[in-house]
């Protein structure tokens, strides 16, 4: 029988980690699961507190801890620390806390990775809205679900709905996430760098799946943009720290350099069509990061949290 430990990093969301929780309760299994918390808060620990009040009467193990020092770097490092102590758990799964498995979600993650062999795994993730983004959103990142056909793949998309094996933590020396990117995100995708340098494998498990409610303060074009400006910055971080040769630099820079020239011309001819125009200035704004990342400076977008 497998052991799985359910790691979640949460912060000021207590209602959203009570529904992850009752779900987990939920989840249909012949697994050995025990449930690790890592609250990042301080000083109101919301979080920790529900898993105070639930420990006793909750299906699973249920195991919580506070993480003073902010950084969603930081929690998850104490989150694999801690899922590792236990001895017998031979695979980590990450949830994030407005995240919420389906019925079979763990047992589909299993079957995966007994079939692939992949050191680390991603399930789908099923996007509800609060608010119905409008039709100009569709390209940007955080605006559809993420999906992809079952099967190995060459890269994952973040570290929500994950499953890890232990063997694959325990190849990486500590920190395993990097806490230079405490506030900004970025963490996992370089985290997932370091995998796939050191040759582990990928698969995606689309019926292993998550849902999450997008709130209605994620949708607007403000919050999109500065999403591109996010990742654009954190992506060029990730290039850097992993110290690319000149050719790899030239042509990242030359993309760059071209995007910004033409950002301007094409805005001016798609102002008619929303969608497109929409779609030139999230690249544009990518790129902007990128170049903010090349000047030292960091976008800290987990300093604001959305939802509740």
């Amino acid at each position: 029988m497998f052991e799985v430990v359910v790691a979640v990093p949460t912060f000021r969301r207590p209602r959203s980690l009570a529904r992850l929780l009752e779900a987990l309760e939920k989840i249909e299994t012949a697994a050995r699961v025990v449930v690790v918390v890592a609250d990042n808060d301080a000083e109101r620990h919301e979080g920790y507190d529900l898993c105070l009040a639930l420990r006793e009467r909750y299906r699973w193990p249920l195991d919580f801890a506070i993480v003073p020092e902010r950084g969603i770097a930081q929690v998850r490092n104490v989150l694999v620390e801690r899922s590792l102590s236990y001895r017998n758990a031979g695979f980590v799964a990450m949830l994030d806390d407005d995240e919420w498995p389906s019925p079979h979600w763990l047992d589909e993650f299993l079957r995966v990775q007994q079939q692939t062999g992949a050191d680390a795994l991603q399930g789908s993730i099923l996007f509800e809205f609060a608010s119905a983004p409008k039709s100009w959103a569709a390209g940007f990142d955080g605006m559809s679900s993420i999906r992809r056909p079952t099967g190995p793949v060459e890269m994952i998309e973040g570290a929500g709905n994950l499953l890890l094996t232990r063997s694959c933590l325990e190849s990486l020396q500590a920190p395993w996430f990097d806490p230079a990117f405490a506030l900004t995100g970025g963490e996992d995708r370089d985290f997932f760098e370091r995998l796939a340098q050191a040759g582990k494998r990928f698969a995606w498990a689309d019926e292993a799946r998550a849902h999450t409610i997008v709130p209605a303060s994620r949708t607007g074009l403000k919050w999109t943009l500065a999403r591109a400006y996010r990742i654009g910055n954190c992506d060029m971080r990730i290039f850097l720290k992993h110290r690319p040769r000149l050719f790899a630099r030239t042509k990242e820079y030359a993309k760059i350099a071209l995007a910004l020239l033409l950002s301007p011309v094409l805005l001016f001819i798609l102002a008619a069509v929303p969608n497109r125009a929409a779609d030139v200035l999230r690249r544009l704004f990518r790129n902007l990061g990128k170049i903010a990342a090349l000047l030292g400076r960091h976008y800290n977008e987990y300093a604001v949290t959305h939802g509740e």
